[in-house]
């Protein structure tokens, strides 16, 4: 979506957002608002979280949720590597910078001002607290900024539900020590900013508020709940170079940063426990549409961890080969450049046989992880194709099984424990031979390419499985 066409979309919702809620807005301050939205969400690091997400997060009934979903990713400090500079006129007066870390400014140095503080008090946040990435950072500066901006024009009773809204988008939290949820907390705490702010809100406003946010949350992680597996993997490929920037430049990243991005991706999903994904406030949703949206997230990420293992296992060994000769070598001098139009290029995957006996899959998970790696996903990114010939190559040779002890040998090597020797050494021998003599015939190829011919790769040929 071009950034003219996100911002008259963007435009367009707030336009009957705010008719639908009652608000007298001067057409001027709507655009202007579409302006800020849509030039942050469109920065050169934004992947997924983009215009197209804030839509669909908002979904098209409510018109509170649809402008809280506009805000709630505002900032990303992570992606952006910084606060949007159209942004920080709007906080910059209540957060300091320490080293890394943004800091709520101490009680003394801030300005008296009534966004910021029930703001902090829908989030739980108060004055001289470090902001953490991992527990609501940028949540709470998207909510802070979109006050601001709908101070304006905006009662405080609403600005007060959208900032609930928003807080309940912090990820994959708990249940408190006392068993309560966080939508459980956050209903005690709006509770308590309606009394102190004199809100216009009795408690079943307020519940409905929190059902809302519940609503708004759960569309924000809903690509863990998509029915294609493959869409699911779309969604977390499209995740990996907003924290990875180097894989922006498709023909330089080098092994081991690619190496970095599955492993962390990897972690996470190892570390996930589905429970925590979605969420569920008094009926809504429903128990059967709850367990619905676990049941389909735990098969996902059952998925997802051995589609993203058996990728790290490749790139493992492709590691330890590179350090034969190099220490930062581009994936792209092991693997072929990526496809482009009108230019054709050989790759690794030209040089590889066939095994005579592949593995066949031994559960519904195993053909489905095959399936993907071999076929693909639905889409090819800028960084990265959508099928994997090489980890297709490892699993026909050897297995899922065989893979995922490699993969754990290969966390030995990540961490230094071994050597890439070492973790090359508990590899197949034979598929090791493979491999080195791909990468050699793949250089035989641009070497020729070079003297202006054309290495032009022969029918694929099986070879005996290794024992």
């Amino acid at each position: 979506m071009s950034r003219e066409h996100a911002r008259e979309e963007c435009l367009g919702k707030l336009r009957w957002a705010t008719q639908e809620l009652g608000l007298n807005v001067p057409p001027d301050k709507l655009d202007k608002t579409a302006s800020i939205i849509v030039q942050t969400m469109t920065g050169p690091w934004r992947y997924f979280h983009t215009p197209d997400h804030i839509f669909e997060v908002g979904g098209d009934e409510d018109p509170l949720e649809v402008l809280s979903a506009l805000f709630h990713d505002l900032v990303y400090v992570q992606v952006d590597r910084s606060v949007n500079f159209n942004l920080s006129y709007y906080v910059a007066p209540f957060i300091r910078e320490e080293g890394e870390s943004l800091i709520i400014r101490d009680q003394g140095e801030l300005p008296s001002d009534r966004m910021l503080s029930m703001v902090m008090d829908v989030f739980g946040f108060e004055p001289g607290q470090v902001l953490s990435p991992y527990v609501g950072m940028n949540e709470f500066l998207s909510a802070l900024a979109g006050a601001k901006i709908l101070e304006e024009f905006c009662p405080e009773t609403l600005i007060a539900q959208i900032s609930a809204c928003i807080e309940a988008t912090i990820p994959f939290r708990p249940k408190n020590a006392e068993g309560k949820s966080n939508s459980d907390i956050l209903f005690e705490r709006l509770l308590l900013v309606r009394d102190r702010y004199g809100l216009e809100l009795d408690d079943m406003a307020v519940e409905e508020t929190v059902k809302r946010s519940v609503r708004l949350s759960n569309r924000d992680v809903g690509s863990f709940a998509n029915p294609s597996p493959a869409r699911f993997l779309d969604n977390t490929w499209s995740l990996l170079p907003e924290t990875n920037h180097n894989l922006r430049y498709a023909t330089s990243y080098t092994v081991h940063q690619y190496r970095i991005a599955l492993e962390k991706m990897e972690g996470f999903m190892c570390f996930l426990d589905p429970e925590r994904i979605f969420h569920q406030f008094r009926g809504e949703p429903d128990d059967e549409t709850y367990q619905k949206l676990v049941n389909q997230a735990r098969a996902n990420m059952e998925i997802g961890r051995l589609y993203l293992g058996s990728k790290l296992f490749t790139i493992a060994f492709l590691e330890a080969l590179s350090m034969r000769f190099g220490k930062d070598i581009p994936l792209s001098m092991l693997m072929g450049e990526m496809p482009t139009e009108g230019f054709a290029v050989s790759v690794l995957a030209d040089f590889l046989p066939e095994p005579e006996e592949p593995f066949v899959p031994q559960s519904a998970v195993e053909q489905e992880v095959l399936t993907l790696v071999e076929v693909g996903r639905l889409q090819d990114f800028e960084y990265d194709i959508k099928n994997s010939p090489l980890t297709t190559f490892m699993v026909k040779a050897i297995g899922f099984d065989e893979i995922v002890r490699l993969r754990d040998e290969g966390r030995r090597f990540f961490s230094g424990e071994i050597s890439g020797e070492e973790f090359l050494s508990e590899c197949d021998s034979q598929m090791i031979a493979h491999v080195t003599e791909g990468l050699g015939k793949l250089f035989d190829s641009r070497k020729a390419a070079l003297h202006g011919t054309r290495v032009v790769p022969g029918p694929k040929v099986s070879v005996p499985r290794p024992a």
